[in-house]
């Protein structure tokens, strides 16, 4: 192939490169209006235009490439035409990398006992006054397009574990409707329109889903509706047979998802993307991840601990501070603790995705996996052993 036409070919905003492969785990590259995404990647979560606890250079300084906001909350607060006035959500909130927004329709689930489904889309209650508002295909993709993201999920229902078959093959074809809708509403080229797969729990119709959605020509897919009560193992069983499914040739994203153990076999399953508030929530509630295991900071036994959080990481908290420290801040309820914490777990999340990346990309991804399956597996038998 002529270089100069491969050089112009992967400079094109949405270009997919596959680096290297092992099994289904990918090395690739999703380029973006601002910028290149390298993956196996985590996205932080900045539901309202911000990482709590969080300044984007810190998060840049951590290694996070691109995050996610919400359509659902930033077109109730502070509004998206507020943030078009204001130059778009990526001067809004002051990141020069790459912003994926999520459609609003995982929110609206949420509000399920506020909300009325039709085929033209979603009456809900506003959960900061209960005003009325309306969510459809067609609004949800101009909030995110006034938002400026770069990276669009269209819109679709995301249903409660457990649902009956009745109800999940109408909400899928439902979501199939709303994604054509959403397609024909995008009129912003510089952003990249994800579809959704949907499907429940039964393989059947997660295929005939994925039939649907991939049927309509996208720069991406994404596979919605775990993380709503399920059993984790289904989760697992379930990514592994239709992740290796989704178009090879596009990026893949698993939504919601999840601990490092969902995302080491997620990635041998073939999905590059992922994201979830788990990271950032645990902290500030005094969780912290360490390759020995979940740590509760806020137990007696780091009452005088001067060792660090986790001697072998790097980050800036396990450099700087000690168990005890840190078990006294969260304890005094000080600000500090929900940033120190906040800083070990993202830092933590994103090593583990460079990591994956790096072991895909050097050959040795199955020796990888197999010593992160062993570690994560044995740590998550000992939490429910003391629990």
């Amino acid at each position: 192939m002529d270089s100069s036409k491969e050089t112009i070919r992967s400079e094109q905003n949405g270009t997919f490169l596959i680096e290297a492969q092992q099994g289904n785990a990918r090395a690739s590259r999703l380029k973006t209006q601002h910028g290149w995404i390298e993956t196996p990647i985590f996205m932080p979560v900045g539901t309202r235009a911000t990482v709590k606890a969080m300044l984007p250079e810190e998060l840049k300084d951590l290694g996070a490439q691109i995050v996610l906001g919400n359509t659902y909350h930033l077109h109730l607060r502070p509004g998206e035409k507020t943030i078009a006035r204001l130059g778009g959500l990526h001067r809004f909130m002051n990141w020069s990398g790459p912003i994926l927004t999520d459609s609003g329709g995982f929110q609206v689930f949420s509000l399920s006992k506020l909300n009325k489904v039709s085929e033209e889309g979603v009456t809900f209650k506003s959960h900061i006054d209960g005003k009325s508002c309306f969510l459809s295909p067609e609004t949800s993709m101009e909030i995110q397009m006034d938002l400026g993201s770069d990276i669009i999920m269209a819109f679709d229902e995301c249903l409660p574990h457990p649902s009956d078959l009745e109800k999940i093959k109408k909400s899928m074809d439902l979501t199939f409707r709303w994604l054509e809708r959403s397609r024909r509403a995008m009129t912003r080229p510089e952003s990249l329109l994800f579809g959704i797969v949907q499907g429940g729990l039964e393989i059947s119709l997660r295929k005939q889903s994925l039939e649907q959605i991939t049927s309509v020509d996208l720069p991406g897919y994404a596979l919605g509706g775990f993380s709503v009560g399920e059993p984790i193992e289904i989760m697992h069983g379930l990514v592994r047979e239709v992740g290796p499914l989704m178009p090879a040739l596009k990026p893949r994203y698993l939504m919601g998802v999840g601990t490092p153990l969902d995302l080491v076999i997620a990635v041998d399953s073939g999905i590059d993307m992922f994201d979830c508030v788990m990271p950032t929530r645990v902290a500030r509630n005094g969780t912290l991840f360490t390759w020995q295991g979940k740590v509760s900071i806020k137990r007696n036994e780091y009452k005088e601990d001067p060792n660090p959080l986790d001697s072998s990481c790097n980050c800036y908290t396990c450099k700087n501070y000690s168990r005890a420290y840190l078990r006294h801040v969260f304890l005094s309820g000080e600000i500090i603790s929900a940033r120190l914490n906040t800083i070990h777990n993202l830092h933590f999340y994103l090593d583990l995705m460079k990591q994956m990346r790096q072991s895909i990309l050097q050959g040795n991804w199955v020796e990888f996996r197999d010593r992160c399956l062993t570690q994560f597996v044995s740590n998550r038998s000992n939490e429910i052993i003391s629990t």
